[in-house]
Formats: structure tokens, C-alpha cells, sequence
């Protein structure tokens, strides 16, 4: 039986892996107009990085961790999310010490233990920026502003924004009080997952999808802020409002992390079923320390946005992302000595920039100009022996088939794209 990928894992092929390509190259533009440097982390980090900085009573801690012991007896785990690892690169480098508004970004896999579904693979890739040292509600609206505008720029359509304020620890001590008096009287009927997360963590419950039933009526966490955290949320929805970014508020949104305090937010996008959740976000002071320790605690806010679900509402949306460029030459060698001249020729017009081509096959004329089709080229150069004495070469415009000849030395010097202005 032959070897098959890991289930919940893809095989990006050539075709496909452009549409890849464009989302990451967008990204990079957006995060480089926004002032975002982008971080490379770790695919795998210390377990407990992971059990103190995503939260112990998340699902993803509790259930979806791909976690391994390494030769040194350390346990280890691949990330499940990018937050906490750049948190840790922040914290371990010092970036705490620069006097700037630290501002990164980064692209790349992530890995839960989770049952298949349309748009989400147990390797699965998100577009993820961080903002470390500022409390300012207008950073936690430039994050929410640079996703917005993300998702604007590469075409998708109907997208919205929820935001939510989930207070400060301090506010979710009493807000908890009053949930689990409210889910008291049912709580023998709440799953298995949603009794546990009673006891350690009843806002956990109401992003329950099977027990949203029993969420009806239940406090919202709104009505327990303190002025602090309503003067904070209230300061983001202004600069939302400014920057022209639409919303809605859903006191029901608490995102599926421990760390986030404040601001919650999350992008919705119909095309994927039930699943409508594109990305999100918030922002987490205290996390910073809880990771590094005493004397290292800055505030943050940060957001990801998962890539196998943002190329499913494009399809499902009809949104066409726009081609590669195709092949600039495609060379054709007749003959020995003209086969050799051809291998220097493809060389020199890479070297210039062209994106440039020949066969490796010993095939005939007819084929190659059928490969050169395949490649959509633009120009096919052909050169043969009697060509190559006189030190010229045929070059044929595929799209209207008309041919010029020209000199080996201009073809080289020139750039085929340039012969036909």
C-alpha cells in the first residue's frame, strides 16, 4: 500500500499554490504600508508555553495539541496558534526594551487534532500580526482596520465585523459569579465539556455550539464593565466609526482563548456552511508577563486569519485571484550546435529577468511548440543550425502568430519582450 498524506493535511500543487502565493504576497504588502515587520517562530515550542499562555481550559489545550517528547525527555508541541510563540521570541529578545511600538507580523502553519471540515485541516496556515507596548484603543482598532482591509483588497465580499469587550480580570471575577448562577439550574443537562468549564471557566460555555440552547437569557458581560473598560471599548468603536470600518457589537463573543482582556473582535464571511468565522482576534495585556515573568509585561493585541478559510469564500464568492504571469520565451533548438547556443540564450534571459524556458526532452518541433502553448508563452524563439551560422534567430509572437528575425546579439541584449515594440 502506498504512503498517503496525514489526515487533515493537503498536498499544494503547482495551480494551486499561486493562490497561496498571492494571499501571502498581499499580506506582506498591507503589513509593510502599516508598518508591520514580519517574525519567523519556531513551528514547535515548549509545552507549557502553550498550557500557561493559551489557557489551560481551551479546548485546544485540553484536546487538539499535537504534543511529542523529545530525545531529551522535554515535551514539546507543535503550535497550535501564533500568538504565544511570538510573545515568547518578544520576551526572550527583549523587544520589550525598544522604545517604539513593537509591530510584527507573520505567516505560516499552525496544527490542531481536530475532525476534518471545509476549511479546517489539522495543518492549516494563518496570516497573523501582534502589537506589543500601547494601550491606546486606536491600536486595537488598526488591527482590527488592517484584517478589514485585507479581506477588502483581495475581493471578498459581505464581510463583517463583531466586537465585544471582555473586561479585565478583575471584571470577569464577578461576571463569572453571576453565569454560573444562571447555568446553575441547568447544569447537570450541559455536555461533558460544558460541565467542566462551569467550574474553571463558565464564559467558555456560552461559545458552546451544542449548548447555545441553555445560553438564552444568560448576563452579558457588557453590563459588568467597569468605566475603565467601558471608556476603552467605547474609544474603539469611535475610531472604527472614523476609519469608516463597519460593525456590530456581540456581547456573546468571547473568542476561544484565555488570554484576551478588553477587546474581542471576530470577521464573519457566508460561503463555508455553518462555519462562518474567517479570523479574530483581541487584545491580552497581561499575557506578555504571565510568558516572561516579572519586569517583562507590556500590553497587546493581535489578530490571525486562517488562509484555507479565506480561498473557500472566494470560491464559494466567485472571486477569480488573479493569474501568474505567464512565460515570457519559450526556446527552441534544432540541431546539435543550435540545441547548445539555446541552453547559453535561456541563461542569458534569466539572468535579465525573463521568465524563460526550454525542452529537456529530445522532443520534436511540434511538440515543443505545444508545451510553449501549455506554458502559455508569449514569444517561442526558435534557432536552428543554418540560423545559428548566420547568427540570428526566428522569434514568433504566440498570440498573433506573427515572427520576426532577429540577431542572437539583440535577443540577448535586449529582452525578447522589447523586440516587438
Amino acid at each position: 500500500m502506498s504512503i498517503q498524506k496525514p489526515k487533515g493535511t493537503q498536498d499544494l500543487l503547482p495551480g494551486e499554490v499561486e493562490k497561496w502565493q498571492y494571499l501571502e504576497t498581499k499580506a506582506r504588502d498591507l503589513c509593510q504600508r502599516f508598518n508591520y515587520k514580519e517574525i519567523r517562530s519556531p513551528i514547535f515550542e515548549s509545552t507549557e508555553l502553550f498550557s500557561r499562555g493559551v489557557g489551560e481550559t481551551t479546548d485546544i489545550v485540553e484536546k487538539e495539541m499535537y504534543t511529542f517528547l523529545d530525545k531529551g525527555d522535554r515535551s514539546m508541541t507543535l503550535r497550535p496558534e501564533g500568538t504565544a510563540g511570538v510573545v515568547r521570541a518578544y520576551v526572550e529578545n527583549k523587544l520589550y526594551g525598544i522604545p517604539d511600538l513593537t509591530k510584527l507580523f507573520y505567516v505560516g502553519p499552525m496544527f490542531r487534532y481536530e475532525q476534518p471540515q471545509a476549511g479546517r485541516y489539522r495543518q492549516f496556515h494563518q496570516f497573523g500580526i501582534e502589537a506589543f507596548g500601547s494601550v491606546d484603543p486606536s491600536i486595537d482598532a488598526e488591527v482590527i482596520a488592517l484584517g478589514y482591509t485585507f479581506y477588502k483588497e483581495i475581493g471578498l465580499k459581505e464581510v463583517t465585523v463583531e466586537v465585544n469587550s471582555v473586561g479585565t480580570p478583575a471584571v470577569r471575577t464577578a461576571y463569572r459569579e453571576q453565569l454560573q448562577a444562571f447555568f446553575a439550574p441547568v447544569k447537570d443537562q450541559l455536555c461533558k465539556d460544558c460541565q467542566s468549564r462551569y467550574d474553571r471557566n463558565p464564559m467558555r460555555i456560552l461559545d458552546c455550539k451544542i449548548d447555545q440552547k441553555f445560553g438564552v437569557g444568560a448576563p452579558d458581560i457588557l453590563e459588568f464593565l467597569d468605566e475603565e473598560c467601558r471608556t476603552h471599548f467605547a474609544l474603539v468603536q469611535e475610531h472604527l466609526t472614523a476609519m469608516e470600518i463597519p460593525f456590530r457589537i456581540n456581547p456573546r463573543l468571547v473568542r476561544g482563548l484565555d488570554y484576551y482582556t478588553h477587546t474581542a473582535f471576530e470577521f464573519k464571511a457566508a460561503g463555508i456552511g455553518a462555519i462562518d468565522t474567517i479570523g479574530g482576534g483581541g487584545r491580552y495585556n497581561g499575557l506578555v508577563e504571565q510568558i516572561g515573568g516579572h519586569g517583562t509585561d507590556q500590553p497587546g493585541v493581535g489578530l490571525g486569519l486562517g488562509l484555507e478559510r479565506i480561498l473557500l469564500v472566494l470560491q464559494a464568492q466567485g472571486v477569480e485571484i488573479p493569474k501568474p504571469e505567464p512565460l515570457d520565451v519559450y526556446l527552441i533548438g534544432l540541431g546539435e550546435a543550435a540545441e547548445k547556443e539555446v541552453t547559453k540564450l535561456l541563461h542569458q534571459l534569466r539572468v535579465q529577468g525573463l521568465k524563460a524556458e526550454k525542452d529537456y526532452q529530445g522532443r520534436k518541433m511540434k511538440a515543443q511548440m505545444k508545451s510553449a502553448d501549455r506554458f502559455q508563452a508569449t514569444y517561442v524563439a526558435i534557432l536552428g543550425d543554418d540560423e545559428l551560422a548566420r547568427g540570428e534567430i526566428t522569434l514568433k509572437k504566440m498570440e498573433t502568430g506573427n515572427q520576426i528575425t532577429v540577431s542572437l546579439v539583440d535577443l540577448a541584449s535586449q529582452a525578447a519582450k522589447t523586440l516587438f515594440e
